[in-house]
């Protein structure tokens, strides 16, 4: 009797059951660092037929760093550059270990991103679009060879034309212009600015920004980078964008308070070679030789350098030096950030330095621009509020700064925040920067803002409504994509 398919399907269903179940339980195994997660996939997988490793396959699998190496190739890892500074253990250390305390922070983070520390930086604090955009302007006016931007958004408003006609002017003085802008963030200026720039000839480059169906699951990988770099030399960072907002005495219809960085010194190199390194990625342009990598002198006495970090690299540098950070602080971390959504770990690191005696100031803003990414945080202060961490809320426009400090001695500022999006997902870049003076000045800003700010004590918190709760709750499962 002659067998036909019907008679063997039992057989290929259970083939394809062991196949998908067990291929899913060895990759759980081999990929899930955290033991709960992992034990859990793998009973789900197990024990609920075809449903089990189907939904794994679908949501269980982190896609995000594979399929950021497979979209940034080689191109990551070649490096063909202009070179920094020569490395080495010894220059890493040198100058910061006159810092003490500090020495173990500088040789931790140097285990997480080989990258040196530069001496002989000067870092100034550039209040809101009123103090950061003259500043920038200016730069891009006395520029002689070349102007490196790398935005996440430029608006077509009052501001952002202030800066196409300096980069115009510019071009038309023969100085070399490269304006990056991420694809996603181009779509949040109504109108679109992308015209005005093919008017004015702007040399710009958007990054990943495509609506091809095949190019979407790379869309959540966005550039939140802001470096501005002028000749090589002259170089601005810090979390603002380039928006009328941003300028308060413009009376804007939702004003945004924020802090930019100028810096000067040999770190600016830092900042040209992670814009190169970006505008090479989307353009296939190497940018190379003195116009953009000149000789740096020193300009002051702070020791940085930069930390660049994406999704397809394996630690995330950033994410790593605050775990760090956190772990050396003895006296005091202060943290100001307009979303504070940290994972389990930082969440986890942050209480246990408040519980040994560190004093934690955590300043968000009382008015964010994304309520439902306030939600999400809320549950998380409850239970750092209970571990002893100070909670404030600071008042009036929202505030978009982002800094941390230790122990009046170290401190960070940059593009990225306290959450999945920009720790995971997006690519960023932050200054890592050792030395009491700049550190002293960012704690007396935060200081400033805390005087004004409303306390949100663990009483507050922890006596939400069920239904407030259930809500907070809900977008705290949402809280890696928010």
């Amino acid at each position: 009797m002659e067998t036909g398919f019907w008679d063997i399907w039992p057989f290929v269903l259970a083939l394809v059951q062991f196949g998908g179940m067990g291929g899913a339980a060895i990759h759980v195994i081999l990929t899930k660092t955290d033991e709960r997660a992992a034990a859990g996939w793998v009973g789900f997988v197990l024990l609920v037929p075809f449903v089990g490793w189907i939904v794994y396959l679908l949501f269980g699998v982190n896609r995000i760093q594979r399929r950021a190496r497979e979209l940034r190739g080689q191109k990551h890892d070649m490096l063909l550059l202009a070179p920094l500074p020569e490395r080495s253990e010894a220059r890493a250390g040198e100058g910061v270990v006159r810092l003490l305390e500090l020495e173990g922070l500088a040789r931790f983070g140097q285990k997480i991103l080989p990258e040196s520390f530069e001496q002989g930086n000067a870092i100034g604090v550039l209040l809101n679009g009123d103090e950061a955009y003259p500043a920038m302007i200016e730069a891009i006016e006395r520029a002689m060879r070349s102007i490196a931007i790398s935005t996440y958004i430029f608006n077509n408003d009052a501001a952002g034309r202030r800066f196409v006609d300096a980069l115009s002017d510019a071009m038309e003085r023969g100085v070399r212009v490269r304006l990056l802008i991420d694809g996603v963030g181009s779509w949040y200026s109504h109108p679109s600015l992308i015209p005005l720039l093919e008017e004015r000839g702007i040399n710009y480059a958007r990054f990943l920004h495509s609506f091809m169906p095949w190019q979407m699951p790379y869309l959540n990988m966005r550039n939140h980078q802001k470096i501005f770099v002028v000749d090589g030399r002259h170089g601005f960072t810090g979390g603002m964008n380039i928006a009328e907002g941003n300028v308060s005495d413009a009376g804007p219809r939702k004003p945004i308070k924020d802090c930019h960085f100028r810096v000067e010194g040999p770190v600016v190199s830092h900042l040209m070679h992670t814009f190169a390194h970006e505008w090479n990625f989307t353009t296939g342009e190497l940018l190379e030789g003195p116009d953009w990598f000149p000789e740096i002198e020193s300009a002051g006495d702070v020791v940085a350098r930069g930390l660049p970090a994406g999704p397809d690299m394996g630690l995330n540098p950033i994410r790593w030096t605050l775990l760090g950070a956190l772990a050396e602080a003895q006296h005091n971390v202060r943290i100001v950030t307009p979303y504070f959504i940290p994972d389990a770990t930082l969440r986890t690191n942050v209480s246990l330095a408040a519980m040994r005696g560190v004093i934690v100031d955590i300043v968000l803003p009382e008015t964010n621009n994304l309520p439902f990414c306030d939600w999400a945080a809320t549950p998380q202060l409850e239970w750092l509020a209970r571990a002893g961490c100070r909670i404030w809320k600071t008042k009036g426009p929202f505030d978009h700064s982002k800094m941390m400090t230790v122990d009046g001695m170290w401190a960070m500022v940059g593009s990225a925040n306290w959450d999945d999006r920009s720790l995971r997902l997006n690519f960023e870049f932050n200054l890592e920067c050792y030395g009491a003076t700049f550190a002293g000045e960012l704690d007396a800003l935060i200081e400033r803002k805390i005087s004004t700010a409303r306390p949100l004590s663990y009483e507050e918190l922890s006596g939400r409504s069920m239904p407030v709760r259930i809500r907070d709750s809900l977008f705290r499962l949402a809280s890696p994509y928010l």
